[in-house]
């Protein structure tokens, strides 16, 4: 396997991405280089709790960043449906011929480390939540990946990490730039439900198409919401040594490989 060559991408995992769609492209790019799919679960995630009558419930930090609260009992229902998702997005690579192999249960390659208390707002007041499973990433177990690359798999991955505390939730975004670092990867595509990253979204004459490493600060400020994410996503990958982050939108046909053409932001060191 070649790094120069290595490709990974993380599909949204709300309800607007076209998974056939996605996975017909990306059956059609794994005949070409190697590839690492990185995904989410939101979607997958509110089905089960509809299901099961769970309340879905976020946390919002002083800053205005949200977050998946997730309790003990809500972090067993993230990781049903996280390996749900994982099963349905391996299956239908398989499908395409594409030999995919999901890293779920004790192959989870993402470690972490648990946040032991919280700051969110509750009622207009700032208090410390010390019961969720979500973590901060701290690494990434290259070696699996490396071997099923090399045997002509693919990579699939939930946004899952492993730590003492067992598995916890984590950012699909910020997992895709700490795997495609920790693999050397040429490209890191993030596709999102928005054509990329705006300065006054949705003000489409405030698309941009170009973002280097050093306006960073700036595109931050510029981003909107979960884009945050995407954007620290970027930063974080390209600090790493990726050569090009292209936040790009996965609602369309083909839409890693009009990623790939130059649609979308792409992000540069």
């Amino acid at each position: 396997m070649s790094s120069a060559e290595l490709l990974v991408v993380k599909l949204g995992g709300g309800a607007g991405l076209d998974l056939a769609a996605a996975c017909d492209d990306l059956a059609a790019i794994a005949r070409q280089r190697p590839l690492v799919v990185v995904h989410g679960v939101s979607d997958a995630m509110n089905q089960l709790c509809a299901e099961l009558g769970i309340e879905v419930q976020t946390l919002t930090s002083p800053s205005g960043h949200s977050s998946r609260y997730t309790p003990p009992a809500t972090r067993d229902v993230y990781v049903r449906a996280a390996e749900q998702a994982n099963e349905s997005l391996a299956a239908e690579l398989r499908r395409r011929d594409v030999a995919a192999t999901g890293f779920v249960g004790e192959a989870v390659v993402v470690r972490g480390s648990r946040k032991k208390a919280i700051r969110a707002v509750m009622n207009g007041r700032v208090r410390m939540v010390r019961d969720d499973h979500s973590g901060a990433i701290t690494g990434v177990e290259a070696a699996p990946l490396r071997e099923a690359l090399a045997q002509g798999r693919a990579p699939v991955l939930p946004p899952m990490a492993a730590s003492a505390d067992g598995l916890l939730n984590v950012d699909g975004d910020r997992a895709g730039a700490a795997v495609a670092g920790a693999l050397g990867a040429n490209t890191l595509v993030i596709l999102s439900n928005v054509r990329g990253l705006y300065r006054d979204f949705p003000a489409e004459d405030s698309f941009v198409e170009q973002v280097a490493l050093a306006q960073i600060d700036s595109a931050l400020d510029w981003a909107q919401g979960r884009m945050k994410r995407k954007v620290l996503a970027a930063q974080e990958a390209l600090t790493q040594g990726v050569a090009a982050v292209i936040i790009g939108d996965g609602r369309v046909r083909n839409p890693v490989s009009n990623a790939l053409r130059g649609e979308g932001t792409r992000f540069t060191a």
